[in-house]
């Protein structure tokens, strides 16, 4: 009896580790606010956004992401997900384009992710934090509600902390 409570206490424990290893390692370089850097973005179709702000963070479900923006029409957007690195798909609330969202780490530094709408791909993602820690670029190609297609580079750079 005693055995199997410790058999079991050790795969709970042992399947926390793995899913808090996935939500994010430690000194994930993302973590952190980010300021779009329009000037250097690209938007095809253009123009593109105004503003945009993300905050990674972790917390225990995985990694937490808000951002909001002005889009190139002046209306504001609010987005909000979570998600760990396991390829699952998570749901996102506020954006116009997708449902969910799901992400695998590529190395340290590298994010792929596949963005749906009604459990199709609509979308690709690359996310990479520069090797000096201060630079996110996102490469981004889909196809919004509106059956447009568009591709995007959102360069960001970290915002300043306290």
């Amino acid at each position: 009896m005693i055995r199997r409570y410790v058999v079991s206490l050790l795969g709970c424990l042992l399947g926390l580790g793995l899913t808090v290893a996935q939500a994010a390692p430690p000194g994930d370089p993302i973590l952190g606010t980010w300021k779009l850097n329009a000037e250097k973005s690209t938007f095809t179709p253009g123009p593109g956004w105004r503003s945009q702000t993300r905050a990674y963070q972790v917390i225990p479900a995985g990694v937490s992401v808000t951002w909001t923006g002005v889009d190139a029409g002046g209306e504001s957007m609010q987005v909000s997900y979570t998600y760990q690195y396991d390829g699952r798909d998570y749901p996102m609330k506020g954006s116009a384009s997708y449902d969910t969202l799901n992400a695998v780490r590529i190395d340290e530094r590298t994010v792929r992710s596949e963005e749906k709408r009604d459990g199709k791909i609509i979308g690709v993602a690359v996310r990479a934090v520069s090797p000096d820690g201060n630079r996110l670029t996102i490469t981004d190609e889909g196809t919004n509600r509106k059956g447009q297609k568009f591709s995007q580079v959102l360069v960001f750079d970290r915002a300043a902390t306290n």
